[in-house]
């Protein structure tokens, strides 16, 4: 399939993007307007993008099918301040309420049956049911276009940011499991991060992989290893010296059984080295790939 936009239905396209570019954190942005009105909506068209200041990015875009804008985004406009609320597992259903295109006024907190919390240095409330709070002061808005779907970017920088103790691992870091936010995935579609769907990706800070370039011709042109197993190849800061290998039982077996069919035992090879590279232990496959 190949789309130009323009050639399409926005509202088709716009359902590509979302189910394309995810998942996508959500932005529970809490606002005020310039009568004391509380509001309260979640966008997914949200991230972080600095830290020295603190900048978040948010989008709360022209509806689509009938060009009109959110009460967010007037609310911004009005008193420059917002707080961006994370949104997590045991609260995703209240945030869903939320986006209910209630009547201007309505107090969305109430609604959804949330507590509000007086923030300490903006206007808006916070949620308190939310793990992570960040008080903001709008920056700047930048509007790309004037039609349905355009995008409006607010640009905020983080005055004042809460965290549930809750959340803290023993390093005083936030763990991925207690905090279990939830992301925005296109449609209907939600993903929960937690659990089996937490992995961890290490990459060298400082020295450079060598590269999938420089894996030797058998272990690049593999039929088995995937490219996962190359890139976790290639991260390797240096080549393992054969003679300073341990090899295992399992190893032995198969260099024995094997002895007079290389491309058997080639295979048999990678088959153990992509097991172990599929549980992490990349070491240990260096070893069996590299083993003669």
């Amino acid at each position: 399939m190949k789309i130009i936009p323009g050639e399409i239905k926005t509202a088709l396209l716009h359902a590509y993007l979302l189910g394309s570019i995810a998942p996508r954190p959500i932005c529970f942005a809490s606002t005020i307007d310039s009568e004391g009105n509380s509001n309260l909506s979640p966008f997914s068209f949200f991230n972080v993008f600095g830290s020295k200041p603190p900048v978040l990015i948010f989008s709360p875009s022209r509806r689509v099918r009938d060009n009109t804008i959110k009460h967010t985004l007037e609310n911004v406009y009005e008193t420059k301040e917002v707080v961006i609320n994370v949104v997590n597992y045991n609260i995703v259903q209240q945030a869903n309420l939320t986006s209910c295109e209630y009547p201007k006024g309505t107090d969305e907190f109430i609604k959804a049956g949330f507590t509000a919390v007086k923030s300490d240095m903006v206007k808006p409330f916070r949620v308190k049911e939310s793990p992570v709070q960040l008080e903001c002061k709008v920056l700047q808005v930048i509007e790309t276009g004037k039609e349905g779907g355009a995008a409006n970017l607010i640009i905020c920088e983080v005055l004042c940011m809460h965290i549930d103790d809750n959340v803290l691992d023993g390093s005083g870091k936030i763990d991925p499991h207690k905090i279990d936010l939830v992301a925005r995935m296109g449609g209907d579609y939600y993903c929960r991060a937690s659990g089996s769907a937490i992995f961890e990706v290490h990459k060298p800070n400082v020295e450079l992989g060598i590269g999938v370039d420089a894996l030797p011709a058998e272990i690049r042109n593999s039929r088995i290893l995937t490219g996962n197993n190359l890139g976790m190849l290639g991260n390797s800061t240096s080549m393992p010296v054969v003679s300073e290998m341990i090899y295992d039982e399992r190893l032995s077996v198969l260099l024995k059984e094997y002895t007079h069919d290389e491309d058997a035992k080639q295979q048999a090879l990678h088959l153990y080295a992509k097991e172990l590279l599929d549980s992490g232990d990349v070491y240990k496959a260096w070893q069996v790939l590299l083993a003669e």
